[in-house]
């Protein structure tokens, strides 16, 4: 499903916001960079680690949104919705292996060796951060303003959208880290505060990843819809003057804003299928599916989400009759 005009707009605004966070973090990545290496400073490190890791990611959402709204075809016939999870997936994998990981890695090294830096050194590094930390919070603000104008936290079920607030506002804090490291390792001489605090960031960037990481797992294994979604499918279909009862409903995301749904139905007595042997068996079924395609018309004017519908409409009296005694060859006693 290409998505309708509305939700090509929302992707257009997420687009933009991840072009801002993309271009804020290859120049803060450059800076720190060039600053920690001049530095000597384990913190600053990685902390530049931090932004290229974002930088990839950046570029995988820009992916995941174009490639996402392709239409359906002979080969996906789902369409390909769920590579924005796919994507995100990956996203969250750069963010563990080259933020959270060589974070660690900085921060042990600092730990062995120590790191000797000079005062303008400190200035330097702290310099860079302080501008690192404007311009992060510029892309955050971006962010959580689109948030708010497209839903609140609703629509951050988006998973490009969720993985730029949650990359900027880790940024942020994991920038506020490193320089209070930097700061109390200037001012008592000790490394380890400054290790400590790419410890520290290795481990936020690892529990980051980790919750995006599965977000999108649980949605490229086929997460259901939402409960409110799924419980207004319930309902509709419960209203139906036709349906009988909902003996089963399973609805499974397809896409930011689409699903699946399948329904197994019991009309009510008068609506079966017929007997093949009776004169108004096709007249039967022509009712039968009458019904069907109104009450699946009826569900996608409703629940826009529910993107493929499928009923399987149960035989109820045919089915009661091939369990009978008669027709299982099952006698009562005399």
């Amino acid at each position: 499903m290409s998505g309708t005009p509305s939700d090509e707009k929302k992707d257009r605004r997420t687009h933009v916001t991840v072009l801002v966070a993309l271009a804020a973090n290859l120049v803060i990545a450059a800076a720190k960079a060039v600053g920690g290496l001049a530095a000597g400073s384990p913190a600053l490190l990685s902390e530049a680690a931090h932004s290229v890791a974002d930088s990839f990611n950046e570029v995988f959402l820009l992916a995941a949104l174009r490639r996402s709204r392709r239409p359906a075809d002979k080969r996906h016939p789902f369409g390909y919705g769920k590579e924005r999870f796919f994507w995100s997936l990956l996203a969250a994998v750069g963010i563990f292996v080259m933020g959270g990981c060589f974070s660690v890695f900085q921060g042990v090294e600092a730990l062995k060796n120590g790191a000797e830096e000079k005062l303008s050194g400190y200035v330097a590094g702290l310099i860079v951060l302080g501008v690192a930390f404007v311009a992060e919070g510029i892309s955050l603000l971006r962010a959580l303003h689109q948030v708010r104008r497209q839903g609140g936290t609703q629509r951050m079920r988006d998973p490009a959208l969720r993985t730029v607030v949650a990359e900027d506002g880790t940024a942020v804090l994991g920038v506020t880290l490193a320089a209070a490291g930097m700061g109390l390792h200037m001012v008592t001489g000790q490394v380890v505060w400054e290790a400590s605090a790419s410890l520290a960031i290795g481990v936020l960037l690892g529990f980051v990843a980790y919750h995006l990481g599965r977000e999108a797992r649980d949605q490229l294994i086929g997460e259901a819809a939402d409960p409110r979604t799924a419980a207004r499918i319930q309902a509709l279909l419960e209203a139906q003057p036709e349906i009988d009862s909902v003996e089963a409903l399973f609805t499974m995301k397809t896409g930011l804003d689409t699903a699946l749904v399948a329904a197994r139905i019991d009309l009510v007595p008068g609506l079966d299928w017929g007997s093949p042997r009776s004169s108004g068996a096709e007249s039967g079924g022509e009712r039968v599916e009458e019904v069907a395609v109104r009450i699946k018309r009826s569900l996608a004017n409703t629940v826009p989400e529910a993107d493929e519908i499928f009923l399987d409409i149960t035989d109820r009296p045919a089915q009661e009759a091939r369990e009978s005694p008669a027709a299982t060859g099952e006698r009562g006693g005399a």
